[in-house]
């Protein structure tokens, strides 16, 4: 069984290793071109490239800037593969390529297929106070995350779990079932459950724009909002400190059931928290970053201001 790796960051270069030690046979690896960072620009290889390196440093590794574009199908098609595995590549696969491998391509996407389609499934259903989420293995067609399903593994979502920490612990099922499906191929078992189509839904990648914090929601959709962006791109709130204006980033707080108030009141300041008043509920801010700060837990925090000249702006709207 020979395959081809597409993937690009870490998530997709950890399934990536995992693959390696188990042994299967990954003839060639296609990940994006290295970015330059830091202002000398040094180009930085993707996690993908790194994990193939490690694994096997004659690895022949891809990094084409368009994988569709014609000149790189004669490339692909001389490993003449029997599967492709696609993992957060982070494009799009045209029909010539999908239809290249012998047993044809498939991808680990990271929701429950058909719910969750798109760029942010695993922020996404976090935002939405989902209980479950899952992994799912399929057949890649043209249309977005729509082919038929493979193999799926359900992860239940604590109630203080961050995009995070679900995304390892996705990826971490998910290797395991990818593993299993490319095992079945070989074995000649290729499942096919057409997905149902009137239960589709989506989810756009977040902007930062997405994720301030309206006090007038309730406590809830907030403390979603926030595990659910956490670690990227991150929540925040306004703030006046000493009469200015600054930017304040949440990184993990709790849902007080027994407090209430007027929304944007802080009602509680001690060693565990800032407790701000919601819609309904309130909101216990555990770590933050103040605009031009560190990220800090709370009482490091509260060791350097004077809490009376702090407030907590109640602006926009409801989400």
């Amino acid at each position: 069984m020979k395959v081809v790796y597409f993937g690009t960051p870490d998530i997709a270069a950890n399934v990536l290793t995992f693959l390696l030690q188990n042994q299967v046979n990954v003839v060639a690896v296609v990940t994006k071109p290295d970015k330059p960072k830091g202002r000398s620009l040094t180009p930085i290889p993707t996690p993908v490239k790194l994990s193939a390196l490690a694994h096997n440093p004659s690895m022949p590794i891809y990094q084409p800037e368009i994988v569709s574009a014609k000149e790189f199908a004669p490339i692909l098609e001389a490993y003449q593969a029997d599967l492709f595995v696609v993992v957060a590549y982070g494009e799009i696969l045209k029909q010539h390529l999908l239809d290249m491998p012998k047993l044809g391509c498939i991808n680990l996407h990271a929701s429950l297929l058909p719910k969750y389609r798109g760029a942010a499934p695993i922020q996404r259903c976090i935002i939405d106070g989902e209980l479950i989420s899952g992994v799912t293995i399929m057949h890649m067609v043209k249309k977005m995350d729509a082919g038929d399903v493979i193999k799926m593994a359900i992860v239940d979502i604590g109630p203080n779990m961050t995009a995070g920490e679900l995304t390892d612990e996705l990826f971490k099922v998910g290797s395991k079932a990818l593993l299993e499906v490319i095992d079945d191929f070989e074995k000649g078992v290729i499942n096919r459950n057409p997905q149902n189509e009137e239960l589709a839904t989506f989810a756009p990648k977040i902007e930062l724009e997405n994720c301030e914090v309206h006090w007038n929601n309730d406590a809830q959709t907030l403390h979603n909002l926030i595990r659910g962006s956490t670690p990227h791109p991150g929540s925040f709130c306004y703030v006046k400190l000493r009469d200015e204006k600054k930017r304040l980033k949440i990184k993990s707080s709790r849902v007080e059931t027994e407090m209430s108030g007027t929304p944007g009141e802080i009602l509680v300041v001690n060693q565990d928290g800032i407790v701000v008043a919601c819609k309904t509920q309130a909101l216990r801010i555990l770590d933050l970053q103040l605009e031009g700060k560190k990220a800090m837990p709370i009482g490091e925090f509260l060791r350097g201001i004077a809490i009376d000249q702090l407030k907590f702006i109640n602006c926009g709207s409801s989400m």
